[in-house]
């Protein structure tokens, strides 16, 4: 029976599914209302899609939809009309573990993919459970989803059928801690995060069969999820572990440089943010670097001092570049601006979530705003730039219901597709129109 330690468990409650770069991941064309991966079509928290409301109304969005749903802090996917999600149902001694496919237009359930496995006592308390946190991904036709367990799961989309299924844990002999980190797809390798055992660390598999290609890194894992980038003239893979920023060749897993650091799971060094990719400058929380242009290499720019608390932004959220700026939450939730170059602070507000531990900001670009997703359950548009923080609008997606401490928290992050958002929690996923068709003959609403 696959075990996970409590401790692990209470910092995994901050994962939010977690960034970044100009990526074409899919080997077909992605469509451009689909959102079939983590932080979306590319992996950069970038929504190019039009027609979009200009601001959000006073009264909220208006609901299209909405369905039931279990624990978990995985985003919905959408892809093609249907939309996927990943979810858990906690049923005493055991955990049903799903995949369930809904049209994207009515929220109507057209197959669910289930199994169980028993989990531990301790996991029934209401501040241990909960169910998974990595986001699936889907790519011609498949669809893979992890558990918080280590169970992989190929399914084809079209009717829900297992096409192939492996247990990490005691495939790669994984470390005690719970999977968190979102799957990568790069041409027909499935890469995953695993910090497995015997140089497991990272492990890519043929993504139509499950058959291992490659293996890297003897290094335990964040929660971070890895993004490949074009930079020094080839493909890179950056992944972030407990030991190292390193990058990797991704069709073989050879190393072309590394850094080493010191990440773990205690108050405010918990690696969770997804690494950010623009003009040669790669972001990885707190932490920038500057790659060369002519061969794969990197260099430290900022911060000075290699204190773990220094190099972590947030331990909920990721960043995003804008030109030359970071935008994002610090853990806390204060939102900041710093400078690229430097990491120099511009401005901080602490307008965009309540300050305290556990905060989170999901930021997505749109044209020339942001929408910024608050583990309040809010949305607020917004201005980012040099010169101060302006909102714009802001509505009320969700209600928080994951518990840590003496609060409740959204740390789902929403999708945007379809000129709508998904937003999740652990009771239902909601379907609301951002077409600004909808708003034209009043002001929207409930």
């Amino acid at each position: 029976m696959p075990t996970i330690l409590p401790t692990s468990f209470r910092w995994a409650l901050l994962r939010v599914l977690p960034a970044s770069v100009l990526v074409l991941l899919l080997a077909h064309r992605i469509r451009a209302d689909d959102w079939p991966q983590w932080r979306g079509p590319h992996r950069d928290a970038v929504w190019a899609e039009t027609g979009i409301v200009g601001t959000l109304p006073t009264n909220g969005l208006k609901v299209l939809w909405r369905a039931p749903v279990g624990l978990g802090y995985s985003s919905p996917l959408i892809v093609a009309g249907k939309l996927y999600l990943s979810d858990a149902e906690l049923v005493k001694p055991l955990v049903r573990e799903r995949v369930q496919c809904l049209s994207a237009d009515s929220g109507k359930v057209l197959w669910t993919h289930s199994y169980e496995h028993p989990v531990p006592d301790w996991f029934f308390t209401e501040d241990m459970g909960r169910g998974p946190g990595a986001t699936p991904i889907v790519a011609q036709g498949k669809l893979h989803a992890l558990d918080l367990w280590g169970n992989l799961v190929c399914l084809d989309t079209r009717h829900g059928n297992l096409v192939w299924k492996r247990n990490l844990k005691e495939d790669f002999h994984m470390r005690e801690t719970s999977v968190d980190s979102s799957p990568l797809i790069e041409g027909e390798l499935l890469i995953l995060m695993l910090g497995g055992k015997e140089g497991a660390g990272i492990v890519a598999l043929d993504r139509n069969t499950g058959r291992e290609v490659w293996r890297a890194l003897d290094e335990t894992v964040t929660w971070s999820s890895p993004i490949v980038i074009e930079a020094g003239g080839v493909r890179q893979l950056i992944v972030w572990t407990q030991q190292s920023v390193t990058s990797l060749n991704p069709a073989d897993g050879k190393p072309y440089w590394r850094e080493a650091t010191s990440t773990g799971g205690s108050p405010g060094t918990a690696g969770v943010s997804t690494p950010v990719f623009q003009n040669g400058r790669l972001l990885v929380s707190g932490w920038m670097f500057q790659l060369e242009k002519d061969r794969p290499a990197a260099r430290t720019v900022w911060p000075e001092l290699q204190g773990v608390s220094r190099r972590i932004l947030s331990d909920t959220s990721s960043g995003v570049l804008l030109g030359d700026y970071v935008y994002g939450a610090k853990t806390g939730g204060e939102f900041v601006c710093l400078r690229a170059a430097t990491g120099e602070e511009i401005w901080r507000t602490n307008t965009v979530t309540v300050p305290g531990n556990g905060a989170s900001v999901h930021a997505t670009l749109h044209g020339d705003s942001a929408l910024l997703f608050n583990d309040r359950g809010e949305l607020i548009q917004a201005r980012l730039g040099p010169g101060g923080y302006r909102e714009i609008s802001r509505t009320k997606l969700i209600e928080p219901n994951s518990p840590f401490g003496s609060r409740k928290f959204a740390w789902s992050a929403p999708a945007f597709a379809r000129q709508n958002v998904y937003a999740r929690n652990d009771r239902e996923l909601i379907c609301f129109s951002l077409a600004a068709k909808s708003y034209r003959a009043g002001n929207g609403g409930k």
